[in-house]
């Protein structure tokens, strides 16, 4: 975890050493992109590969629960389901701001990040707005990512619910 840059034991502190922290400059983040590009999965091999899989393993989520449940059901058996496939997933990833030069925990949570690449940002709501995008896309160049999925677990079709979004 430590070679994305950012983990949550970077984003967890007491009251006194968050006053110490912010008083220290930190180096700024690395980049999750810098990360080695080998997959420990031998099946997938590219960024399209990745998403690919995670968009099928949402179809399969989606076809056995349908819409309706709360995010963090689908959250669970989405991480399981791409686990299953071999992708490396990490949940609720907590994610710090720099802020000059100072990283801070600002409470940002990654809901899903796949192969240390993607941003998967779930959704159980009537519809997606403009700020639901523009979180995944702050997500994304606070991370460095390229790559992110917005899913909306909350409709009929899946395909109407998701929303591939490149920084």
């Amino acid at each position: 975890m430590g070679k994305k840059g950012f983990t949550t034991e970077d984003t967890e502190s007491t009251e006194e050493e968050g006053e110490e922290k912010s008083k220290k400059a930190l180096p700024p983040l690395p980049s999750v992109s810098s990360v080695s590009s080998v997959v420990d999965s031998p099946y997938v091999v590219n960024l399209n590969d990745v998403t690919g899989q995670i968009v099928d393993a949402a179809m399969k989520v989606h076809t056995a629960l349908g819409p309706g449940l709360l995010e963090s059901a689908y959250e669970t058996c989405l991480a399981y389901e791409l686990r299953r496939r071999g992708l490396k997933v990490v949940a609720q990833l907590g994610l710090p701001v720099v802020y000059d030069g100072v990283r801070l925990d600002a409470g940002y949570r990654i809901d899903l990040l796949v192969d240390d690449r993607v941003i998967v940002e779930l959704k159980a709501v009537e519809f997606l707005l403009p700020i639901h995008r523009a979180q995944l896309l702050s997500y994304l160049k606070l991370s460095g990512c390229k790559v992110g999925l917005l899913i909306n677990f909350n409709v009929l079709r899946l395909k109407d619910g998701i929303k591939r979004i490149v920084n």
